[in-house]
């Protein structure tokens, strides 16, 4: 009975988590990117959420359904990087006038600038890897439980940029097409987060929470992006290609190597090529 308490308590929250993002969105223009990336963050916020639900009623998990669903989130994110982001930031550099070299010369340049930034708070953030441990400065001087929280952070900080910078563009069927792909990656994810913290001894329901708590991160990341881009429509391509940089930096620097660390490659792999197809077919159907 208690943990049904809990469960109803959680979803209270949830609830009144969701009115206020309502409440912001009643608040902006009908019409806007700023408007849409804000609902397209919050449906990934909810989705992040809604995978912790299995960690608050004591579910559990195989270690080779762990790594399988963290190979499906990394197929998911390559996907999104190559149809959603990069593939839209070449045709936006054509359109401003680039040829076919300058404009794969700007979008490399992005990827690359997106990689370094991620990179920049890789090492300056305090934070501690599910696989290497702590890293960063003063970590520590952090509790664990903190050096996690900006390890997720720093995972789902390009995500929600990405849906930003997507829907800031002239294309929001490719915008919405992306959103639902990071979301569907994001239940899993979240539910992985959540494992991951139990993994090391934290209770459920401070893993659940911190992470709900990790995914508020990808809609104020994605009014950012959006708005960001606003400024100037010349800023689309790199922005597109500066998201799809930074997830690809995720893509290898955590996620591929957490899935084949306790030796079911095959299975990480599999799931990778699923989340993949799954992606690619939603950029193309909802094209």
């Amino acid at each position: 009975m208690r943990r049904w308490r809990r469960c109803l308590g959680a979803s209270i929250v949830l609830l009144g988590g969701l009115l206020v993002v309502l409440d912001a969105l009643v608040t902006l223009p009908e019409q806007g990117p700023i408007r849409s990336a804000l609902s397209g963050g919050a449906v990934a916020a909810l989705a992040t959420a809604l995978g912790t639900l299995p960690v608050l009623l004591s579910y559990r998990f195989s270690q080779r359904t762990y790594d399988a669903m963290l190979g499906f989130g990394a197929g998911v994110m390559l996907a999104a990087s190559s149809f959603s982001l990069i593939v839209p930031a070449l045709a936006a550099a054509r359109s401003q006038g680039h040829s076919s070299w300058s404009a794969g010369a700007v979008v490399g340049a992005g990827l690359i600038a997106g990689a370094l930034l991620v990179l920049a708070l890789d090492r300056a953030v305090p934070h501690e890897h599910f696989v290497k441990g702590p890293e960063g400065r003063e970590s520590k001087a952090l509790k664990r439980i903190w050096l996690f929280v900006f390890a997720i952070i720093l995972h789902n900080l390009p995500e929600g940029l990405a849906i930003g910078v997507a829907f800031a563009g002239s294309d929001p069927v490719g915008a919405t097409a992306l959103t639902t792909g990071i979301s569907i990656q994001d239940v899993p994810e979240g539910l992985v987060v959540a494992l991951a913290l139990r993994g090391v001894g934290h209770g459920r329901w401070q893993a659940a929470g911190v992470g709900i708590l990790s995914g508020l991160v990808e809609p104020v990341a994605a009014v950012a992006g959006a708005a960001i881009v606003g400024v100037s429509p010349a800023v689309l391509p790199w922005g597109l290609a500066m998201a799809a940089g930074a997830m690809l930096f995720v893509i290898s620097h955590e996620i591929i190597p957490e899935s084949h660390r306790q030796g079911h490659e095959t299975l990480a792999t599999c799931g990778l090529m699923l989340g993949f197809v799954t992606m690619m077919l939603l950029d193309t159907a909802l094209d």
